[in-house]
């Protein structure tokens, strides 16, 4: 069965820098039970809500199966950790997620590569084990809410490779 796993919110950009100095302390409250979404926008109180710069990949989803036991959005940095979704694969199309509040559709436009910060933060040898595995970047379609916990997902072709 798929899962919402875990949700993040963070009004920081944490990863700044040099990897070897370490990531800047974690802001309180940045790992929520919920998550809202506003369309073309992102996600509500997320470091790249709205920022022209990010807009087309405001929204980050990333499959649990490729993070060691331990390792979460804290680490990861994405905005949604799924669980039951081969997410990697789907670029291209339009992801949908219902949480129990209503769907919400996400257009899945590229991959979200890992960086070097994720031998820091996960672990040596993370940057290059999740390459292809890293999660993609979405720009969300329709304004929703978004849960930790079951969900239902359905995956439709857009028709074209982005």
């Amino acid at each position: 069965m798929a899962a919402i796993v875990e949700l993040l919110a963070s009004p920081v950009h944490r990863l700044e820098g040099r990897p070897q100095d370490g990531p800047a302390p974690a802001p309180p409250g940045e790992l929520v039970d919920h998550i809202r979404l506003r369309a073309g926008l992102g996600v509500v109180g997320d470091r790249y809500f709205g920022k022209p710069a990010h807009r087309d990949a405001s929204v980050t989803v990333m499959a649990r199966e490729w993070l060691p036991p331990g390792a979460g959005l804290a680490h990861s940095r994405r905005n949604i950790l799924v669980a039951g979704i081969a997410v990697d694969d789907l670029v291209g199309t339009i992801l949908t997620l219902d949480s129990g509040d209503g769907p919400v559709r996400l257009q899945v436009k590229r991959r979200a590569n890992p960086c070097a910060w994720m031998d820091n933060t996960i672990g040596p040898g993370a940057f290059k084990a999740l390459r292809g595995h890293g999660g993609v970047r979405c720009t969300p379609l329709d304004d929703g809410l978004l849960r930790v916990g079951p969900v239902t997902y359905t995956v439709t072709s857009t028709g074209s490779q982005s």
